[in-house]
């Protein structure tokens, strides 16, 4: 049985006749009236009886409209499902954030857009490390990313960059470095005048907590290099996965970080998030990762959506070998 013979059928089911259903398929009615009977014969059973002037259902051709029509409104909303998937309008996308990206604002404001724009794309999202987001999606399990500043950038991801911010400083509430800050003279009157400024070489002999480096590796580079450049290394004492376990331990007292600014909402009552004076270059760059062959079209509505949504003011695009020699 094919679909043609399902569609000749319904015609003649709706006319009644085979005159006037031959000319509305644009075919002529002997070799419809064969294409019937041929259908007849291997169903085995009669679709119609046969009048002077005309024909009617039979009662088994009655009951088989009911499954015929329901066959071909299948397959062409298949076809329009499919289509709308084509398009990019239908289906799903993985979506993978480290914590301290998915603490920034602009993501969940860009995932949450993109939620009421789309509401027929599922969107699955999982948090983890930077490491593992690139190979997860160097693997195919991951369709986007939106991370900090990775280490790794394989030439088959496409890193673009979304907004650049500075690193804060956090240190316990009572830290002996608090008494002798000052507070950010630039911003005098508002609520960034009371953030104090830590002197970078007043850093020297602190106990530092890190985010694990093999997760978030470039995240400190900068850091890591102006202390050597004013004469000391950073002690690094612990190592963590994750960046509000960093904040949580500089709360408890174990040592001092650096986060992201935007991060600066959490555990305000146990910590200070400080500037660090004389070096404005430790930034936070946040970045959306997609796969450069990507084959989900999903998943390119959704970079596309996501750099849309980004002002041209704040975002940028680096290829993989910028960001590898990025400063």
């Amino acid at each position: 049985m094919e679909l043609r013979h399902l569609r000749y059928f319904l015609t003649v089911a709706e006319e009644r006749q085979f005159t006037r259903a031959a000319a509305r398929l644009h075919i002529q009615q002997p070799p419809l009236s064969q294409q019937i009977q041929e259908l007849e014969r291997e169903l085995g059973f009669a679709l119609f009886t046969r009048l002077p002037r005309g024909v009617e259902l039979t009662s088994a051709g009655a009951a088989f409209v009911v499954d015929a029509r329901a066959v071909l409104d299948a397959l062409d909303q298949g076809v329009v499902n499919a289509r709308r998937v084509a398009n990019g309008q239908l289906g799903s996308v993985r979506i993978a954030l480290t914590s301290s990206a998915a603490f920034h604002p602009l993501a969940t404001a860009a995932i949450r857009q993109f939620r009421a724009t789309h509401p027929d794309i599922a969107i699955d999202l999982n948090e983890n490390n930077a490491a593992d987001i690139i190979e997860r999606m160097m693997n195919g399990r991951v369709d986007a990313g939106i991370l900090r500043k990775p280490i790794e950038t394989p030439a088959e991801l496409r890193f673009d960059l979304l907004h650049e911010e500075r690193m804060v400083l956090v240190l316990p509430v009572g830290h002996a470095l608090l008494r002798r800050s000052k507070g950010t003279k630039a911003t005098q009157g508002t609520r960034a005048a009371k953030q104090p400024r830590v002197p970078l070489k007043a850093l020297a002999g602190e106990s530092f907590i890190f985010v694990r480096r093999p997760g978030a590796p470039g995240m400190y580079a900068d850091f890591i290099r102006a202390c050597e450049a004013a004469g000391f290394k950073p002690d690094v004492v612990s190592e963590v996965p994750r960046m509000l376990s960093a904040i949580n331990l500089v709360a408890a007292g174990a040592g001092i970080t650096l986060v992201p600014a935007s991060m600066q909402r959490y555990q305000q009552e146990a910590v200070v998030y400080c500037a660090v004076a004389g070096d404005e270059a430790f930034s936070a760059p946040l970045h959306l990762v997609t796969r450069r062959d990507a084959a989900n079209p999903a998943a390119l509505r959704f970079a596309q959506a996501v750099l849309a949504f980004v002002s041209p003011g704040e975002k940028g695009t680096e290829t993989a070998d910028a960001t590898r020699h990025r400063p």
